[in-house]
C-alpha cells in the first residue's frame, strides 16, 4: 500500500463524497485483471456522482463540465469480482474550473488516485463560463481539509 504521506490522495480519510462500482466479468483483461480504461470509468462515476448528486447544485443551464486534464497513476491491480469504492475531494477552484482529487480502493487498498481539472463551459460559445455562486459554495464544502 502506498505512504499516504507520499500520496495523500491514497489516504480513505481525506474523501468527501463516495461512491460502490460493481467489477463486472467483462472488465478484465487478456491477463486477468481489471483493464486500465475501466480505471477511467470508475474515475468518471465517481466526478458523476459529485456533479450530478440530487438536490445539489450543479452546472446552469446552456452549460456543461468538461475535463481539460486528467492524470492518473496506477497502484496495484483489481480483480474480478468484486467492488471498488471512489472517493472524491475538491483540491482548488478557480474562476471558471476546479481541481478533483479522486482514489480507487479495491479490497481496503489504493490501487490509483487521479486528479482532474474541469471546466465550466457555456454550451452555446463552447468557452469558459464563471462557476454559479451556489456551485462554488457547494465545491467549498467537498475541499480537502
Amino acid at each position: 500500500m502506498p505512504d499516504v504521506t507520499e500520496r495523500p490522495l491514497a489516504d480513505r480519510a481525506r474523501f468527501k463524497t463516495w461512491t460502490t462500482e460493481k467489477l463486472r466479468y467483462c472488465d478484465t483483461d487478456r491477463q486477468g485483471h481489471i483493464n486500465n480504461a475501466v480505471f477511467v470509468e470508475m474515475l468518471e462515476a465517481g466526478r458523476v456522482h459529485l456533479l450530478f448528486e440530487p438536490g445539489a447544485p450543479t452546472a446552469p443551464p446552456g452549460c456543461a463540465f468538461v475535463i481539460a486534464r486528467l492524470e492518473l497513476d496506477f497502484l496495484g491491480e483489481m480483480g474480478w469480482p468484486g467492488t471498488v469504492d471512489v472517493g472524491s475531494v475538491v483540491l482548488s477552484i478557480g474562476r471558471s474550473s476546479f481541481r478533483l482529487g479522486q482514489g480507487i480502493f479495491f479490497n481496503g487498498a489504493c490501487v490509483g488516485t487521479a486528479e482532474a481539472v474541469l471546466v465550466l463551459m457555456d454550451e452555446s460559445t463552447r468557452r469558459a463560463a464563471p462557476l454559479p455562486d451556489d456551485f462554488r459554495a457547494r465545491l467549498e464544502s467537498l475541499k480537502l481539509d
